[in-house]
This record gives structure tokens, C-alpha cells and sequence, in this order.
């Protein structure tokens, strides 16, 4: 069985050890489940498929969810674990079963709360957002995810990285006229009609904008180019996949509105094809507000999109929070410090004691 209250980095190697690459979270899910009933005290534990959750009924005034994801992507040979000195290595160390293991200590550790605790620890993360284990709650058990604030243990280098950015996906298509390469003048290149979108691409100019006191830089950037037909034919249609990257004051559709407005008067359509809103810090609420204070300011924006969206469309403020360099996340040689196990540990053992 999983040791709860025993050494957190001899946890995070322990998790680490057994594979729960998406779908395939059953094993993982099943000694978390185990470890909880069995080592913790005035919890409600229950189980989701793969999803365990966790949560205490004190009726203390505030309530803090801590979620993490028992998934990892394929492992690389990295499984099971190797300590050397400092360094713990293996699939998942970084994303995220350190933090999953901070979270699992935390609960079997802390004496004397100062807040109700909800635990989730959800499946199929790492895969298709459709797929989410925490949409699955989301959908079936909505009052699991009530609170006043959520700590996700995502990597963040021992940083809080409040919020997140929104994300759009837009193609932008232009049309000519086919022809032969040889008489390309009586052809109508849409390759060639490209060059304006680029050229507004490059002239770019990002925004940057202050949200209680994280700062979020935002950007337009061409993903992907589509065009020809063959090496002695004019391309009759051409396309080009652009990611906008937001902050998390605008929403998806004034997202859109600024995209379409950034390449207003050419000859071109644009299709929007994916999209994922930001979510605002909510730092000035109270008890991100403590868990800021708790943290000693170490706080700042999260560029990317991470399920604290999810919470914040609930209206729940939401927090990146844990062990680990994000940078290494998913790679052969992922691998955490364990002093920033031990330090977060320490940070959120404070935060949620009296």
C-alpha cells in the first residue's frame, strides 16, 4: 500500500513506479483509492472510473479543492523510478505525480485544518480534452467541485502561475485561378495572396496586460502553411493555421473579433477550428489571497491552457501550483528536485493548518 503519511519524495517514487499511461489509470486509481480510506481520517472518499475524490465535511468556512491528474504520456524507458542525489527520475516525476503525491501526504498529514478539503485526482489528462476525467465530474458530480479556491499540482518551478491563457485556432483561406506554371499569368496564385497574411502576422504587435499583478503577453502566430497542387500548376487555393494565444480578460468570441479585425480588408476567409477560454487569477479573493501570502508572493501568470479554466468558468479562483520544471514535462529524461517536493509540502502544510 501507498505510505501517506511516510517521506513524500518515497511517495512521488512510489506512484511514479506504477504506469498509468491514459487509459490506463485503473491500477494507479485503485492503491490511491486504497491509501485514502485506509490512512487518512473524516474523509468521504469515492470513486469515479478512474477518478478518485476525496473531501472532509468540518463546516469550516472555506473550502480548498486540490486537484491532480493520475495519467502520464507514454513512457520512454523511464519506468520505474531512479533516485540519484537530488534528483528523482522517471515518467511522470514532473506531470504531475509529484504534486499528486504532495496532495496525498497533505491529506494524511495535516492535524489541525483550517479549511474543508476536497481531493480529486482525475483521469485521461494528457489526451483529448473530451476524454477529461475532470469534465466527467464536472458533468456527473458538479458538487464535488465546489470551492472557494483550487490548487492544481501542475509543474510550476515552486512559482503559483495564476490563471491561464485562452487559445484559438483560426484557418485563413485565399483563391485564384488554376493554370499552367508555364503561362502562370493567366493563373491567379493564391500562395502568393499569403504574403499579406504573413505580412500582417509579422507586423504584429502583442499586447500585454496586467491582471492582479500577474502579467500576460499575448500572441499571433502563424502554425501551419497548405497549398499546391503540383510542381508546374498555379495553386488555386491556399491556407494558413493561426494560433492566437490571449489573455485570459478577453473571451473566445472577442478573441475571434480581434483576429478577424487583425486581417480586416484583405481578400481572404477565416474559419475558426478550436478554442479554449482563459481563466482570470481571482487573486484578489480571500483565500487566493492567503495562498498568495503563504507562498511569499512567488507568484506569476501561466502562459498555456491548463483545466484551472475549468474552475474559473465555475467561478472558482485557480492556481498552478507544484513540484518540478514544467520544461521537462513529458520528455525522456523528465525528473524533479526533491527539495521542491519538501517545499511544497511545507508551503501548503501552512496554508492549510490553522
Amino acid at each position: 500500500m501507498l505510505d501517506l503519511r511516510g517521506d513524500p519524495i518515497a511517495l512521488t517514487a512510489a506512484l511514479v513506479d506504477i504506469a498509468s499511461e491514459s487509459r490506463h489509470e485503473s491500477r494507479i486509481a485503485d492503491e490511491v483509492e486504497n491509501a485514502l480510506r485506509g490512512q487518512t481520517s473524516g474523509f468521504e472518499v469515492i470513486r469515479s472510473g478512474n477518478a478518485v475524490l476525496a473531501r472532509t465535511n468540518r463546516g469550516m468556512p472555506t473550502r480548498v479543492l486540490l486537484a491532480g491528474h493520475l495519467d502520464t504520456v507514454p513512457a520512454a524507458d523511464n519506468v520505474p523510478s531512479r533516485r540519484d542525489g537530488e534528483i528523482l527520475h522517471g515518467c511522470g516525476t514532473v506531470d504531475m505525480k509529484a504534486g499528486d503525491a504532495v496532495f496525498l501526504h497533505l491529506a494524511a498529514s495535516i492535524c489541525e485544518p483550517a479549511h474543508d478539503l476536497t481531493l480529486v485526482f482525475y483521469d485521461c489528462e494528457e489526451i483529448e480534452a473530451s476524454a477529461n476525467g475532470l469534465g466527467r465530474i464536472e458533468r456527473e458530480l458538479p458538487d464535488w467541485l465546489r470551492a472557494d479556491v483550487a490548487v492544481l499540482g501542475e509543474p510550476t518551478d515552486g512559482f503559483i502561475e495564476a490563471g491561464c491563457q485562452g487559445t484559438l485556432r483560426v484557418v485563413i483561406r485565399t483563391s485564384g485561378t488554376r493554370a499552367h506554371s508555364a503561362r502562370s499569368w493567366l493563373g491567379d496564385n493564391a500562395i502568393h495572396k499569403l504574403a499579406s497574411v504573413l505580412d500582417r502576422l509579422a507586423g504584429y504587435q502583442a499586447r500585454s496586460v496586467d491582471i492582479d499583478g500577474c502579467g500576460y503577453r499575448e500572441g499571433l502566430s502563424a502554425v501551419r502553411i497548405d497549398g499546391g497542387v503540383a510542381g508546374n500548376v498555379i495553386p488555386d487555393a491556399a491556407s494558413v493555421t493561426v494560433n492566437f494565444r490571449f489573455a485570459p480578460d478577453r473571451s473566445v468570441e472577442q478573441a475571434l473579433t480581434h483576429v478577424c479585425e487583425v486581417f480586416d480588408g484583405l481578400d481572404v476567409t477565416i474559419e475558426q477550428t478550436d478554442s479554449a477560454a482563459g481563466a482570470l487569477p481571482g487573486l484578489s479573493q480571500p483565500a487566493a489571497a492567503a495562498l498568495v501570502e503563504a507562498a511569499g508572493g512567488q507568484v506569476r501568470a501561466k502562459y498555456g491552457w491548463t483545466d484551472v479554466s475549468r474552475f474559473a468558468a465555475l467561478g472558482i479562483p485557480a492556481v498552478n501550483y507544484g513540484p518540478g520544471d514544467p520544461n521537462l514535462a513529458h520528455r525522456r529524461d523528465e525528473r524533479v528536485h526533491v527539495g521542491q517536493i519538501t517545499a511544497a509540502v511545507d508551503m501548503l502544510h501552512a496554508y492549510l493548518s490553522r
